[in-house]
């Protein structure tokens, strides 16, 4: 199983961006798609997730900026980042969590999102 993400880039303080993660190869029993980040001196943190049955959890710090979506048919993931701040700054990664016969918990390679002041 491979997860890709894509659309990481500059923008300035209070633009918007979108991410977007696609999981390919042996993709099934999906519990939950998320996206975590991780900034420089700082562990990696939830920023959003949402389950097989569209249940929605957000970091407290994106809360009313950041809206996750998924597109389970294709095995993808989306995150809409809002009134961007500085402090989003940070490498995201795009996690899946898939049941077999344990869990299997996939990462991504990240995307960086830079938010200039």
């Amino acid at each position: 199983v491979q997860v890709v993400e894509s659309g990481g880039g500059l923008v300035q303080a209070g633009g918007s961006l979108r991410l977007s993660c696609a999981a390919s190869g042996s993709v099934n029993n999906i519990l939950v798609m998320g996206w975590y980040r991780q900034a420089p001196g700082k562990q990696r943190e939830l920023v959003a997730a949402i389950s097989g049955t569209s249940n929605t959890n957000y970091g407290d710090s994106v809360k009313g900026r950041f809206t996750i979506s998924s597109d389970i048919a294709k095995n993808a993931v989306y995150l809409q980042m809002n009134s961007l701040k500085p402090e989003d700054t940070a490498v995201y990664y795009c996690n899946v969590k898939m049941l077999r016969m344990t869990l299997l918990d996939v990462w991504g390679k990240g995307t960086l999102v830079t938010v200039s002041s």
